[in-house]
């Protein structure tokens, strides 16, 4: 099974706009702190800096399902979704706390860069920090290599 990493966070009035709901733009701030709150969690980055590694977002794509008022819990979860030669992709989603609900999900496509900008191989792993990197995204992809069926590929409503 895939392990999947949550943040939770309150809604406060200032991630909303006029009309009480957040702002599309919101959002990815949102998954941004998901992903760093799980990245705290999974590497050491002071580390990775000491190196001149660095996690890079290439792509992100993220589709909006329910509008999300202010004073909701919401919860970002993620997963890895797969890891090629060269870029990974996660998968995240905001969960309305109180109901369940899928308000938003993403798929964000990342690259590791070295101190020289240059993207470093996911495969060959040269520092042990990248190593250490693809080992926990191989533990944490899910058996099928994240190739698996989404809820609208079968679809289900979110």
């Amino acid at each position: 099974m895939t392990e999947e990493h949550i943040t939770r966070i309150k809604v406060r009035g200032y991630h909303t706009d006029f009309y009480g709901h957040v702002n599309n733009a919101r959002y990815l701030e949102f998954y941004e702190e998901g992903r760093w709150a799980w990245f705290d969690q999974a590497v050491d980055l002071r580390k990775w800096m000491q190196k001149g590694l660095n996690f890079v977002v290439v792509n992100i794509n993220i589709n909006y399902r329910q509008a999300i008022k202010v004073g909701a819990t919401i919860e970002l979860r993620g997963r890895f979704e797969r890891i090629s030669g060269r870029s990974g992709t996660l998968r995240q989603e905001i969960i309305i706390a109180d109901t369940g609900q899928v308000a938003s999900d993403a798929l964000v496509t990342f690259v590791i860069i070295d101190k020289n900008g240059r993207v470093v191989s996911l495969k060959d792993g040269g520092s042990e920090e990248i190593r250490e990197f693809v080992s926990l995204l191989e533990e944490t992809t899910g058996p099928d290599g994240g190739q698996g069926e989404t809820n609208n590929q079968r679809g289900e409503k979110p």
